[in-house]
């Protein structure tokens, strides 16, 4: 069989006449920052003080004479990178053994019988970029570094979220194999369902040695524990094998039922000489798969163009997030961070994540997760806001690297759909691309030539759509909300959330709101630093154009702007980017099925800074994930205002898999608590529907006195309407009672906070961070009324005398 030797060990990166200690995975800038040579480049502004890493060339160095030994008996020795970031020059013993120019593509090298000194020389990404330009011409983008010019994680370069840290080195596993005869080079499940019968048809590449071009091949192939099994000749360097599950069980998302994932196993084996001679194991691969059928369904309708995927048969709307690296240095992301950001994401109720263009092909252990938790993967070919060159050299890498990729993640029942590139079809149409390009290349031919073509010819179970946002054809604007996917950016760049619900795109694949992260996140990012929004640290972790501008007019328009106080100012830009998120997905998620998805950006950071997410750069919970739990939970309640402003209606939204019979209780009351009028009213919402109705006009709060609010309850659930801008309402000085219970018998550290209020408390919030930064609370903003009491429960707080407690307490106060 085939012998694996890591090359994790005993690297070394040069720096100036030394050596230092290096780290594979890893870069050069985590490499620096453990021999203690660069600050932080996440504290402060430090970012600015290592930009030159980026700017000069590295190498990386160890002697490969003590494992190559090892490997004499084998007909063939390779050397294996599954990540170099980016343009190496690889060599052994002085010997060039090739050159990469390709963060996102795997690279093999035959090094039998050789042996000394392995180099891997990085040169700058920014001299390779500008190499490439020389040959390509200029190509507009949207920031002013040349991403596009090579392939490489484009964030990298910076975001309108992300700092400007370039990195280099080998960012995934390198490693030996050795073997003889033949191994397999490529192994592609084609997975499909027919009835009750669960189908793979392998497609099997085989790499031959010298020796081996002659010798009798075969690959046995099985499902589960014996499930399916089957055996096929290989005819040169290929092979094709079909198993056959009877009564196969379904992966299904995550909320649509159970997730089961059966072993594949190949084993490439050498027949023997002769009768009773047997079989000589060569090689093996292993894979988890899932039996399920995806679909897109793009018809047209009386609305437009839809967007709605269909897996197993079941129309789903999709409630989704927009994923970013999970760190701007990839190499540290482990598979437990994986499980535990994802996990999150499930948690919120999320069925769907995206995988950005402007990132990576994530590592294996993202999707296995994925397919683990139920959560539908949407894949981005790399490719983000930007005009691409499709001149080579990067013709032929786009090509390479989309094989790669296909092959390596098809395996997958989470991946659901390929997506050509993120705005890059809408920029071509909307951002002055056209007079710049002069009929130059631009990326078109990726997204409607290429992609299509590589996914149709390797992965032909799965859809691909050709860009987002993307109208299904030049027919319609890319971005036109009636057909295809939707990015809703005007709300936030130039307007107000409320307007969210002037439209219903077919399908919502990007839109959010900014805040700034966790204030426990700010004090360690920021040391010694006195907090305000426009103090340097914060000025130089908001990365978004006029990003503190936005945030401000933002609250502004619902809020009395607070001056000096950054607590409060932290408080409500907290608050305004939970409820323009939440705003959005309950006014889309009540027109199912004309809009079938949202897709919010974004979940995740990859450093400390104030941005769309839903957890912040050091993992701590943002108010706006609490509220994605809430308005992506199965069953939604939600009072929305109605059409032109008049009136309000009422949307009961069941996306479980059983009919909702509910009693809502229907309540127009004064900012003090009086019952103005009542009513209640019993709902039955079938399976995946959506029940709306007119608020009776009694009900309808009167906006002239700007003192009446509506409230809709239904069991646990709660929505509040009111009727005009937080700063006009005539909200009463919170008052209420704090009490912090230890829970009897409790030994995990956490308390009860028990708040009983007097008066109206809206959007009260424990920002548990600020008891240390440890502790979290288990919910996000709560309204309540009078009378009505909430327990709230912490866990890992330094701090839980009620003093200090009450001062970790926010919630809306009078204008």
């Amino acid at each position: 069989m085939k012998e694996v030797v890591p090359l994790a060990e005993d690297w070394n990166l040069r720096h100036g006449a030394s050596l230092l200690p290096a780290r594979v995975p890893g870069c050069v800038h985590t490499d620096l920052l453990t021999a203690g040579l660069i600050p932080d480049p996440f504290l402060g502004i430090n970012e600015k003080d290592v930009a030159w890493v980026g700017r000069r060339a590295w190498t990386y160095v160890r002697d490969l004479r003590a494992t190559d030994t090892a490997g004499e008996e084998y007909e063939r020795t390779d050397l294996v990178f599954d990540g170099l970031d980016t343009a190496a020059t690889v060599t052994l013993d002085g010997r060039e053994l090739g050159r990469t120019r390709n963060m996102h593509r795997r690279y093999r090298f035959d090094v039998t019988g050789r042996h000394g000194l392995l180099e891997v020389d990085f040169a700058s990404a920014y001299d390779e970029a500008a190499s490439v330009r020389a040959l390509t011409g200029e190509r507009p983008n949207v920031y002013p570094e040349p991403f596009q010019y090579i392939r490489k994680m484009a964030c990298g370069f910076g975001w309108d979220w992300g700092p400007t840290l370039v990195t280099a080195g080998m960012w995934r596993p390198v490693r030996l194999e050795r073997w003889s005869t033949a191994r397999l080079a490529g192994v592609r499940p084609l997975v499909t369902v027919h009835g009750d019968t669960g189908r793979v048809e392998v497609r099997v590449e085989v790499e031959r040695t010298a020796r081996g071009t002659a010798r009798p091949l075969a690959v046995r192939a099985r499902v589960g524990d014996g499930l399916a099994e089957t055996r096929g000749v290989v005819e040169g360097t290929r092979a094709v094998l079909t198993l056959e599950v009877p009564d196969v069980s379904l992966w299904w998302p995550r909320g649509y039922g159970e997730q089961p994932l059966y072993e594949l196993e190949l084993t490439l084996v050498e027949d023997g000489d002769g009768p009773g001679s047997g079989e000589r194991p060569l090689d093996s691969w292993r894979r988890r798969i899932g039996f399920r059928t995806v679909e897109l369904d793009r018809s047209a309708d009386e609305h437009g163009t839809g967007f709605t995927l269909v897996v197993n048969g079941e129309r789903i709307f999709a409630r989704g997030v927009n994923w970013i690296p999970d760190d701007v240095f990839p190499s540290r992301i482990t598979p437990e961070r994986y499980r535990t950001r994802l996990g999150q994401a499930a948690g919120a109720g999320v069925d769907l994540v995206r995988i950005w263009g402007g990132g990576i092909y994530e590592d294996d252990a993202f999707y296995d997760a994925c397919d683990e938790l139920g959560l539908m993967v949407w894949q981005d070919f790399l490719f983000a806001c930007a005009a691409y060159p499709e001149e080579q050299p990067l013709r032929g890498e786009v090509d390479a690297e989309a094989r790669d990729n296909v092959v390596r993640l098809m395996p997958h029942p989470s991946l659901v759909l390929w997506n050509g590139n993120n705005e890059n079809l809408w920029g071509f149409r909307d951002w002055d691309w056209e007079p710049q390009l002069d009929g130059g290349s631009w990326g078109g031919g990726y997204y409607l030539d290429l992609l299509p073509r590589i996914v149709a010819e390797l992965d032909p179970t799965r859809p691909y759509t050709a860009g987002s946002p993307w109208s299904g054809s030049w027919a319609h604007h890319p971005n036109d909300p009636a057909h295809g996917t939707h990015h809703s950016w005007e709300a936030w760049n130039r307007r107000d959330y409320a307007e969210y619900r002037d439209s219903v795109p077919r399908f919502v694949a990007e839109f959010g709101w900014q805040a700034p992260p966790a204030m426990a996140t700010l004090r360690r990012a920021l040391p010694g630093e006195r907090l305000a929004p426009d103090s340097p640290g914060m000025l130089h972790h908001q990365k978004a154009e006029d990003g503190n501008g936005k945030l401000n007019r933002g609250v502004e328009r619902h809020f009395v702007l607070p001056g000096d106080d950054f607590d409060r100012w932290h408080y409500l830009t907290q608050v305004v980017q939970a409820r323009a998120v939440a705003t959005g997905i309950e006014h889309w998620r009540s027109h199912w099925p004309v809009c079938a998805g949202t897709v919010v950006w974004q979940i995740n950071d990859c450093w400390p800074v104030s941005s769309w997410a839903a957890i912040d750069g050091d993992g701590r919970l943002k108010p706006l994930y609490h509220e994605l739990r809430r308005v992506y939970a199965d069953r939604l309640l939600t009072l929305q205002p109605g059409d032109g402003g008049d009136g309000a209606v009422l949307a009961v939204v069941n996306q479980s898999a059983e009919p909702w019979q509910t009693r809502v209780v229907l309540r127009r009351l004064r900012a003090d608590g009086t019952e103005v009028a009542g009513h209640v009213l019993d709902v039955t919402v079938a399976a995946r529907t959506v029940h709306r109705q007119s608020v009776p006009r009694d009900l309808v709060p009167d906006r002239r006195t700007a003192d009446e609010f509506l409230v809709a309850d239904s069991a646990d659930l709660r929505s509040v309407h009111v009727p005009v801008t937080d700063r006009e309402f005539a909200y009463p000085v919170p008052d209420y009672d704090l009490v912090v219970e230890t829970p009897v018998g409790d030994r995990t550290g956490s308390v009860e906070v028990v708040v009983t209020a007097h008066t109206l408390v809206r959007d009260l919030l424990l920002q548990a961070d600020r008891l240390g930064p440890d502790a979290v609370c288990d919910t996000g903003l709560r309204t309540l009324l009078p009378g009505e009491r909430l327990r709230l429960r912490v866990t890992g707080a330094a701090e839980t005398g009620a003093n200090a407690v009450r001062a970790a307490l926010f919630c809306v106060e009078p204008a």
